[in-house]
Order: structure tokens, then sequence, then C-alpha cells
């Protein structure tokens, strides 16, 4: 039995899909004017994990992940760059597709961008004024009435009334109440526009995925996710807007990741704190932030910190290790198996990917007593699930940058060399060669199969 943590009801509940054996899932993505950062490398993790598990768990999953790129951000920047905002959008769109690939994140079903639904997105603010939910304003902009909607809130669990006190919103004559906020943006000088019944201009960026959204997967579907900051407004405002137009519920199952942490403040440009995916994979391998990422909670807060990371190494590195070697056999995953259901268990607890890691260091060390075929098997099958663990261990080991001018047939040729000392009873070269590995941040294991090596 499959449970989720729904942010609509702040607890857990069982999973029941609106169809069954299929999933419809919406995840907000990328906002493209920059290089995505180790925040958005959460999501994309988190997400591909929630998305892995439910195909593994035997649903058809439908998964749309959209891209926003048209947005205040994206304008300003085309500006001070001097190109059109076309170009920076795409430039950014290659960078996160190369970003995501390297963390191993599996493309979503549907990957659609705004510009591409303004058509429809207009549509829709037509049918929200219609029904009395907006309004155009004396300024060109179109506006959501959000005394509309009663139920504005109940995500964030704050009445309008609260929400107005807690919040600092500029008073602006055009709006009938300072909490309502645009679907439409009339154009200003130098920005790009569309064509609208209210005049030129282009969409605000909640109404963005809630035409997508409805567009690719229904009015009503059943997993909508992002990040904890999205929670309001984004996603309070998607509520008001798709139920405002469609008259049903919207999402049944709202999931939301934890924020990433440096030195316990949130990440965030406006902190000049945060890291660009780029810059961590510099330091580390793909694969150690994308266990990094999945050692936590989904919902728990992430700490970042080259100690958190060297230490994710490290963990990895156990788990390559005691696969070196082993022949795994091919194992279909068996679910009763003790282990397997160990880690279904922890997966169908709102996806508790660290008691599901916790299974396959249990694995590793059953493999490096008994060293058998069907345990390395296990190992394999089950860390798949996450998207870990497949490459072959001496690909991960062996891998990263040169370090010391040595590249791996320089180290070959050494550790032939350390083996002939050896035989000639030289234990003094011997011991030099080693340490002179070590200090180049190469490390020698002697073995039952001769002498291996891994990069520290």
């Amino acid at each position: 039995m499959l449970k989720l943590y729904n942010s609509l009801v702040r607890d857990k509940q069982e999973f029941v899909p609106i169809e069954p054996g299929k999933v419809r899932m919406y995840v907000c993505g990328m906002t493209v004017y920059d290089y995505c950062h180790l925040g958005h490398a959460r999501v994309l993790v988190v997400f591909d994990m929630v998305a892995r598990w439910l195909r593994a768990s035997g649903y058809q999953v439908d998964y749309v992940r959209n891209v926003t790129d048209i947005d205040d951000k994206i304008i300003r920047r085309a500006l001070e760059n001097g190109e059109p905002f076309t170009r920076l959008t795409q430039r950014f769109i290659d960078a996160m597709h190369e970003d995501s690939a390297a963390l191993g994140v599996l493309p979503p079903d549907h990957e659609p961008r705004a510009t591409e639904y303004v058509d429809k997105m207009q549509a829709m603010i037509g049918t929200l004024i219609g029904n009395g939910h907006a309004y155009a304003a004396s300024n060109g902009d179109v506006y959501y009435a959000v005394q509309s909607f009663p139920e504005y809130g109940r995500l964030s669990g704050k009445s309008l009334e609260d929400l107005r006190a807690g919040e600092r919103v500029d008073i602006d004559p055009s709006k009938r109440d300072p909490m309502d906020f645009a679907l439409w943006k009339a154009a200003k000088p130098d920005e790009p526009s569309w064509a609208s019944p209210w005049g030129p201009g282009r969409p605000g960026w909640h109404i963005e995925c809630s035409v997508m959204g409805s567009d690719l997967l229904g009015p009503h579907f059943d997993i909508h996710g992002g990040g904890q900051d999205l929670q309001f407004p984004h996603h309070e405002n998607e509520i008001a807007q798709s139920e405002g137009a469609h008259g049903c519920k919207f999402v049944n199952y709202w999931l939301h990741n934890g924020f990433v942490r440096v030195d316990d403040e949130k990440m965030s440009k406006s902190l000049g704190n945060f890291f660009t995916i780029r810059e961590v994979l510099e330091k580390y391998d793909a694969e150690v932030v994308r266990f990094f990422i999945l050692r936590a909670h989904y919902r728990s807060p992430l700490n970042y910190s080259d100690q958190h990371l060297d230490d994710a190494k490290a963990a990895l590195t156990r788990l390559y290790t005691a696969l070196r070697g082993a022949e795994a056999a091919a194992w279909t995953i068996a679910w009763d198996d003790p282990h397997a259901a160990r880690f279904k268990a922890a997966m169908d607890d709102d996806f508790n990917t660290p008691e599901a890691l916790a299974v396959l260091f249990d694995l590793a060390a059953e493999l490096n007593r008994a060293g058998t075929a069907e345990a390395a098997a296990r190992l394999k099958a089950l860390a798949g699930v996450l998207g870990l663990l497949q490459r072959e261990p001496e690909a991960y080991l062996q891998a990263g940058a040169e370090t010391g001018g040595l590249t791996a047939e320089r180290i070959e040729a050494l550790i032939a060399e350390r083996l002939a000392a050896r035989k000639a009873k030289d234990f003094k070269r011997s011991d030099a060669i080693r340490d002179e590995l070590k200090a180049a941040g190469v490390l020698l294991e002697d073995g039952p199969q001769g002498t291996q090596w891994r990069r520290l």
C-alpha cells in the first residue's frame, strides 16, 4: 500500500489513482534564464525517483514537467545580454538537459514550453472572466479575483485574511484586492508580446501550469509536485485558476520537496550561497550527487557542504566496492524476497529513500561476507530502481579527473613496477610506489585477485 504525504491535508494518505493502474503527474519545472542550481537538481532527482517507483510498482505513468520560457527574469536577462529571449531560453534548456542526464534523470513523458500554450492560456483567462473569477483592469492587465474563490488558501492552510495580513503587497490601484494576481500582463516597451483580446501582452506565471497541466493530463489528475517554495503562492494560485475554470477538483495529491540549505540558510541567489549543478559536478561524480540527494528524505531539508558530499562519496564507494569482482546474476525483482520486501515497505511509506538505501547497505554487507552472484544481483537490481549502481564498478571506482598527472595507463604501469619490486623483494621500492600513488589520490587494494586500485 503506497502512502503519500499530501500537502493539501498535511498528512499521509493511501494513494488511490483516479484511473486504476494509471498515474497522471505534473511537476513544475525550470524557469530557463540561467544554469540549474542544486535546488533544481533536487527537484529533478526527487520526482525522477517518484516516477521510477510508481513504474516499479506497476503503474503506467504519464509524467509532465514543464519549462517556463517566458518570464520577467528571462526578459530582463535577455535585455541585459542584448539577445532574443528565445536564444537565451534555448541555450539554458539545452544546459538543463545535459545536467539532468548527468544526474541520471530520465526524460519526462512531456516537456511543454509555456510559449507553446499562449493561445490556450488566453482561452482559460477568457473562461475565468466569463464566470466571474477574473477581470480586465484599466492598465491592460487581467487579474484573478481571489475573493471569488472561497477556498483560496487551503493548500497553505491560511485564510485570505491571514494571507493579506502576512504578505507585503504593493498597493496597485488597478486591482480590486491587493491579493489579486496577474493572469495577463500588458506589454511594456522592448518586451516580447502576443496579441490578445485585452491588448498586446504576455501570460502571468501562474496561469502557465494550470493550462499545460489540464491540457496534457485533463482538468483533474493524480499528483502535482514541486519545490516547497512553490506551495504559496504558485500552487495556491494554480488551484484557484484551474478549479475556477473547470468547476472540478484540480489535483488529488500535492507533493513538495524540502529546501536545499547551506550553513543552515536556504540556498538562494539573493543570499549568494547557491551552487550550480555544473559547479558541483566539477568536484564530484554525478552519481555521488544523486546519491547525496536521495540519502535524505525528500521532504526534509538537504544540507549542502563538501563534508556531506564527501560522506556520500564514501558511502557510494562502499556499495560499488562490494560489487567489485562479483558476477551479478540476472534477477527480476521478487517483492516477496526479504530484502526486496523491506525496500518496498520503505518506498511505499512516502518514498522513504533513507530506509531503502539502508537495505542496499545490508545487501552489500551480505555480499562482502558471501560474495554470491545472487546477492550482487539483488543489490544491483534494487539500486537500479533508484537509478544507482548501474555502472561497472571499475568505471565508478576509477573515474575522476587525473590527479598528479596520473592517467589510468600510468597507474597500471606503476602497479606492474610495484609487483616486480615485490617479487624481487625490493620492499622499499614497493612501499614507495604505494605511497606515491596514495599521495596522488590513488588507493591500492591487494587481494586474491591481485592488486586493484581506485581514486580517492
